[in-house]
This record gives C-alpha cells, structure tokens and sequence, in this order.
C-alpha cells in the first residue's frame, strides 16, 4: 500500500464540521466565492518584507516568530463551505510563481475537483488501490446506513460513494512549488465527523494528480 502523505499535509485540529457541510446537488459544483480582491485584478501585485508577504490574491501573509506562512479562509463551493490553507514552514521558500499558483488553483477549484474524483474512478480497477480499500471498508463500517450518505444511485455503488464524497477541505503547500512533493492536498470524506476515514488527492504544482492515498 502507498504510504500516506505527511501529516503535516493533512491533518486538522478543527472540527470537520467547520470544514464543510452537506452538498445535497451532487459533486459537480458551479460556484465558488474567492475574496474579492483575487478577482478583479490582473496585475501581480506582490512584494517582501522582513515580516510578510503581500500578494494581489491572498492579501498580507504575515510570517511566525519562526518565519513560517499560514494563511486560510472558509469558502463558499456549491452548496458547502471549504476550507482553503496555504502553508509553508519559512516566507523565504515562497516564491511569486507559488503563490499564483496557488491563486489559479483556488479560482479553479471545480475543475480541479472534478479531475480528483475522476483519478479515483480509474483506480476502481485495482482491488488493491487504496481508493478501493478505502471504498470496501466503508461499506462495511456503514453497512444499510451508507445509502444516507449517497446523494446519487446510479447502481454502480463505488461510483455512487466516489460522486458523494464531501470535499473537506484544501491544503496548499507553497513551498512544494516546482518540487516532487505535492503542491495542494484535497481531502474528501462521506462522513464529516469522520476524520479518520478520509481520502487524500495530492496535486502537483503543474496540475497533475500524483496520487489518492487513505488516512491510514
């Protein structure tokens, strides 16, 4: 089995109800609602400081005692709210690159979603992926309770669970930009308060999926 990402990547101390909420219309989501200031202006507006960053999408990163970047907002996707947060361990390791990235990432989110759950319908065909182990133990931990949480019945049952998963929420990594290691974590779960029973979907700076790895 493929070793999970780091933990710094994925875990959360909120909880996951603050993450996101029901998204009864299915998991093609048509809306998401940036801050303000991402959306109107084209000029990259970005500048350094010995104690922040400012970026034209983000705003002013303000670095730690220990010069790490932590910057997060719960925004509006379809009919839940997602968490987005932007990491990294040192403002010296972003880049201007990283963080329009990023930015494009956080405005394409329904696409990007969308390419997420089609890269875990391709693993369907492995018995041995983690996307199907991970498909297979929840129907067993949820047994006649699973069809509460499907929003769609198509009689394919992983499909139906893949196409209900929740989107909880978003982890970039801003200084994985141009790296091997992932750039932005998504994390998907049937059940909210189940935060041990998650999938991770970990992209590259590029767009690419790298991988889908369980918790565990």
């Amino acid at each position: 089995m493929t070793s999970p990402v780091s933990p710094r990547t994925c875990l959360r101390s909120r909880s996951s109800t603050d993450c996101a909420a029901p998204a009864p219309s299915g998991y093609i989501h048509t809306f998401l609602r940036v801050p303000r200031r991402g959306l109107f202006s084209a000029r990259r507006d970005w500048l350094y400081s010995d104690m922040a960053i400012e970026h034209d999408f983000f705003g002013l990163l303000e670095s730690g005692p220990d010069g790490s970047i932590f910057w997060s907002e719960a925004l509006e996707f379809g009919d839940q709210y997602v968490t987005i947060d932007l990491t990294a361990p040192d403002q010296d390791d972003i880049s201007s690159d990283a963080l329009d990235v990023a930015a494009t990432m956080i405005r394409s989110l329904e696409n990007i979603d969308l390419a997420a759950r089609e890269a875990m319908i391709s693993e369907l065909s492995d018995r041995t992926s983690e996307v199907t182990e991970f498909l297979l133990q929840q129907q067993e931990e949820l047994g006649d309770a699973l069809h509460d949480v499907l929003i769609e019945m198509s009689g394919d049952i992983h499909i139906d669970m893949i196409r209900s998963l929740r989107l909880m929420s978003v982890t970039i990594l801003a200084d994985e930009h141009g790296g091997k290691d992932p750039f932005c974590v998504l994390e998907y779960a049937l059940d909210p308060d189940a935060m041990d029973d998650v999938l991770f979907v970990n992209i590259a700076s590029t767009g690419a999926i790298l991988s889908v790895t369980s918790a565990e």
